[in-house]
């Protein structure tokens, strides 16, 4: 955020994102009946609109949360990522084959992408820059608490259910894990933004501040249009960009596309989050780090799941979330070792290196899986 100022790419990008899925809904079918050697530039320019789009989305974000203040603040681009993610998982659902492990695929790279790619990193440059550097214990354990509790109820118990074929939940059981999965993020919302609102706030960030006043009410009001704005054209534009970065996978010769889908699409809709989060870290303000890193991927599974779920009794299409033995063991590994981080309320540029080195195993089984997934 510099001082509530929005720059040029915060106006043109949703304008253009917005104007060109107009544009492509008007000349849907010359768009369908066009040659194959041109029917690449399309998707392609969607593409790069919705890159653009995203990054306004971060922009508009971090205004209306500057002017809210934190905690709130950080949460304001943590909905808005949600927010982003469910519309490309209905666009994944939708338009891709009858495949049930697309939501799984998202949500599980979500958690590997944030708990060990983005805090390995946010943990590895604060203590290059800082050495040690500080958190607030009960804060983490918070996250930590609902992070491990929402993914194995979603992510491990559908394995060890009998009521279903596979790794399904049954509609009863889909519906109880949704519904608990809100009432959990619902109650950690209350914690963090009203109850123990103290847990989550940054001493050093309070400390440093940045000599920048907060936006005007004008400044606000424009970000907060523009913030739908972003929203709404990310959302219509994954409807071009999803079915062909699944077709381009398939014609590079990958036979599983949902897991590396599902990775590029979290990395994408993460992306405004992780650079909000690495600058924070940067500056020794690792708890403001922390809270849209952790915040996110809580946000993910607590309203992502429930979202998807909600589309699959819509649709009557099968949403299958229980992992395969290999991305169970990552995933306990991973909550395990952030515990473990966590847990003495410092952390060092040696924690930082343990998660990139978990994050690289994980990028590594994408392309030379070890076992084959269900």
């Amino acid at each position: 955020m510099h001082g509530g100022r929005i720059t040029v790419g915060g106006v043109v990008f949703p304008a253009l994102a917005l104007g060109l899925a107009g544009v492509f809904k008007a000349a849907e079918t010359w768009i369908v009946n066009m040659d194959p050697a041109v029917a690449v530039a399309p998707p392609i320019l969607a593409g790069a609109m919705l890159i653009g789009a995203v990054f306004a989305t971060l922009q508009h974000a971090e205004i209306v949360g500057s002017k809210i203040g934190e905690p709130l603040g950080t949460l304001v681009l943590t909905i808005c990522v949600t927010v982003i993610e469910v519309a490309i998982m209905a666009s994944m659902i939708s338009h891709g084959s009858d495949d049930p492990t697309e939501a799984r695929e998202a949500v599980f790279s979500a958690i590997m992408i944030v708990c060990n790619g983005l805090v390995g990193l946010c943990l590895l440059l604060g203590g290059f820059r800082h050495g040690e550097q500080e958190l607030q214990p009960m804060g983490a354990s918070a996250y930590l608490a609902v992070l491990i509790a929402l993914s194995i109820l979603t992510l491990i118990l559908p394995n060890y259910t009998t009521s279903t074929r596979g790794s399904m939940l049954s509609q009863a059981q889909l519906g109880f894990v949704s519904v608990l999965s809100m009432l959990l993020y619902a109650s950690f919302l209350f914690i963090q933004t009203v109850r123990h609102r103290s847990y989550f706030l940054d001493a050093h960030a309070a400390a440093l501040g940045h000599g920048e006043g907060k936006p005007t009410r004008g400044e606000t009001l424009f970000s907060a249009v523009g913030l739908g704005a972003s929203l709404l054209g990310v959302s219509l534009l994954a409807e071009r960009v999803i079915p062909a970065l699944e077709e381009g996978l398939r014609w590079t010769g990958v036979e599983e596309v949902n897991p590396i889908t599902g990775a590029l699409v979290s990395a994408l809709v993460l992306l405004p989050e992780s650079l909000n989060s690495i600058r924070a870290a940067r500056r020794n303000a690792l708890q403001t780090s922390l809270n849209g890193a952790l915040g996110s991927v809580v946000a993910t599974i607590g309203l992502t799941v429930p979202a998807v779920a909600l589309m699959s009794l819509a649709t009557d299409r099968e949403i299958m979330f229980g992992l395969n033995e290999r991305d169970s063991a990552m995933l306990l590994l991973t909550l395990m070792l952030s515990v473990v981080s966590f847990g003495a309320g410092r952390t060092n540029v040696l924690t930082g290196l343990v998660h990139l080195v978990v994050f690289a195993t994980y990028v590594f089984l994408l392309f030379v899986p070890l076992t084959y997934g269900r």
